[in-house]
């Protein structure tokens, strides 16, 4: 049996199974790439969940594994040489947990990159744009009387779902024929902008024809059915 007994944030979320990867997280559009990742791959995990809400992420434990305060965090038992590995950084993880299990990441080099090229996409430009729509939207930014900001990030928003549609021409998932990391890593975000943020015709997104037949396609896979509601909210 691992010993995960010298990481603190097993003080905090104890291991049941500590010979499983342990995934510290939420079902936010960050977490869920995670999740929908190991409900796909099949390796074995338990989902603690950590409560943003309060603040659970900013707790020393979790500092510990992630000094950034953001979820995911993982902390594979059995990492490389068979020792623990821990890792924070979503599109990080995606990568790592693709070469672990040998899948949804192409073993041809060039596509590799690729696909990978993709990943940064979602990390560098939709998750931070999407996630300011909805900031000023939904949340505490729709009480600023500047309605400017919301403007920037709609357009902003706008371009980037043009960018996902010029690419799915053609194409069935971001690398063709091939559902891949790239597409896990973007799904719940476009999810939760027309959905959770209630941007859907803030942003046009009807207006579309690809990007909606590529997320409906996404949100049928039973992985990603299950890994939305990964950890359960507590």
């Amino acid at each position: 049996m691992s010993d995960l007994s010298g990481f603190p944030i097993t003080e905090r979320w104890p291991a049941k199974e500590p010979d499983k990867l342990q995934l510290y997280s939420a079902p936010t559009p960050n977490g869920v790439k995670v999740s929908i990742m190991l409900e796909e791959t099949g390796l074995p995990y338990e989902p603690p969940y950590v409560n943003i809400g309060d603040n659970e992420s900013w707790t020393p434990e979790f500092l510990s594994l992630n000094p950034n305060g953001k979820i995911p965090v993982i902390l594979d038992p059995n990492g490389p040489g068979g020792k623990p590995l821990a890792l924070f950084e979503s599109g990080a993880i995606l990568i790592y947990l693709a070469d672990k299990s040998g899948q949804l990441l192409p073993q041809d080099p060039a596509r590799r990159y690729e696909t990978i090229q993709w990943v940064f996409f979602q990390m560098a430009f939709l998750g931070p744009m999407f996630g300011q729509v909805g900031y000023f939207f939904k949340f505490a930014g729709r009480e600023i009387e500047d309605k400017r900001p919301l403007a920037r990030y709609v357009d902003e928003s706008k371009r980037l779902l043009g960018v996902l549609e010029r690419r799915l021409d053609g194409r069935d998932w971001m690398m063709g024929s091939e559902y891949t990391i790239a597409d896990i890593s973007m799904l719940g975000w476009v999810r939760n902008l027309i959905g959770f943020y209630g941007a859907r015709s803030l942003v046009e997104f009807d207006s579309l024809k690809l990007v909606p037949a590529w997320l409906d396609r996404g949100l049928a896979r039973p992985a990603v059915e299950r890994g939305l509601a990964i950890p359960r909210r507590q």
